[in-house]
């Protein structure tokens, strides 16, 4: 179909929901997407009608553009994407479009034509739209079917002030806000399913998401470290993630087992990552930290466990699965990319030095008493300053100056 350019309708939700500052979500999505496609052969993107319109260059293939689309909707903040062609604005120009649009959009037996005028300088309103590009489809397609209620395509035509947009093939997006409209946040990673997960959710609600990945190095090997890495390559691809700290945290935990009670060691290394990591956090600007927790999944998740937790910073904590179960975020790291890489076993700090019982029901006088045996003052700027800095690719990310 060299005849017309090929476009991606880029259509949001939330977004279009917004007042006066939604011009500043649209261009935060648009600049997002400038970067993510920079690979792509495109020719501009412009917002119109509330929506975005992606121009691919004149001569790109059926698969390039398709793939354009499906790296476009799993970009924060894209509700659907509709691959197309832009067009003139003339009934029989339309028609043809729309053949070419409906004999792209795979196996198919049923159809529908939902048409809309947006400027009312054209004279042709709605409804006969429907019915005339709905009769030329019908003469190009006799075997199949018209179906007005759960067609299996719906072919759209708009009609905007100087041109018009077909397209067939639609694509549901994963909604939420773009990457950049709701601050930065530190994110405690592991290289196992939940952490990456949770990092992913909250970027879709729009935060920037930095990282935080407390290995178990030097006390054991370093291949969680590569884990993370290839996560958060997957995370990147939609601008999720910015820039990830790698903390070498294996001998502070060994001291801890040796100057702490057992059952309250795995409380004690958590209390310590959150105040490395609020220190971090504080340091890049993050108004939060997010991790990984689901309720009540292991030892350290519960209520009291969280709270014993919690009290150890002042920064407030997200915990974007905590009331979904493994079965749910499983299938959410699947859909993410990250599974697999989450799925090989690493030795990392979460397994080392295991107590055989521990507590499950933590007062939060007897782990602060314990915690006090520590040299925090000294551990914590050391912690700081020996995390290791790996960036990625986030349009929305820029870094603060020191």
């Amino acid at each position: 179909m060299s005849d017309f350019q090929r476009i991606c309708l880029v259509h949001y939700h939330e977004i279009g929901l917004k007042g006066h500052n939604r011009a500043v979500f649209e261009m935060r999505l648009l600049k997002n997407l400038e970067a993510i496609l920079a690979d792509f052969p495109l020719v501009t993107i412009h917002r119109i009608s509330g929506r975005l319109c992606v121009f691919m260059k004149e001569g790109t293939s059926y698969e390039v553009a398709n793939a354009c689309a499906d790296a476009i909707v799993n970009v924060p903040g894209v509700a659907r994407v509709s691959c197309g062609f832009k067009c003139e604005r003339d009934m029989d120009v339309m028609g043809k479009a729309a053949v070419g649009a409906l004999s792209e959009a795979g196996l198919f037996e049923s159809f529908k034509v939902s048409a809309r005028r947006n400027h009312t300088d054209f004279p042709i309103d709605s409804m006969q739209m429907n019915r005339d590009i709905g009769a030329v489809l019908c003469d190009a397609f006799p075997e199949k079917k018209v179906r007005m209620k759960d067609p299996d395509v719906t072919v759209g035509v708009e009609v905007v002030q100087n041109a018009s947009y077909v397209y067939a093939r639609s694509i549901r997006g994963i909604g939420g806000l773009p990457v950049g409209s709701s601050g930065k946040v530190m994110c405690l990673m592991s290289s196992g399913i939940d952490s990456p997960v949770a990092l992913w959710r909250i970027a879709r609600r729009g935060a920037v998401c930095l990282g935080v990945h407390f290995s178990g190095r030097p006390q054991t090997a370093d291949t969680s470290e590569y884990l993370v890495d290839d996560i958060a390559h997957v995370l990147e691809k939609t601008g999720c993630v910015a820039r990830v700290y790698v903390v070498p945290f294996g001998d502070y935990q060994r001291e801890i087992s040796v100057l702490c009670p057992p059952s309250l060691r795995i409380i004690l290394y958590r209390r310590l990552m959150f105040k490395i990591a609020e220190q971090i956090a504080l340091r890049e600007g993050c108004g939060a930290l997010v991790t990984g927790e689901s309720l009540g999944q292991v030892a350290s998740q519960t209520l009291e466990n969280i709270r014993a937790t919690d009290a150890a910073v002042t920064m407030p904590v997200f915990r974007p699965l905590i009331g979904t179960d493994k079965i749910e975020i499983i299938d959410m790291a699947q859909k993410l990319g990250t599974f697999d890489i989450s799925s090989i076993e690493a030795p990392d700090c979460c397994t080392l030095f295991m107590p055989r019982s521990p507590e499950t029901h933590a007062n939060l006088e007897e782990v602060e008493a314990a915690e006090a045996l520590l040299p925090l003052d000294k551990w914590i700027p050391e912690l700081v300053e020996a995390a290791e800095v790996h960036d990625y690719a986030c349009p929305a990310f820029k870094p603060k100056r020191r």
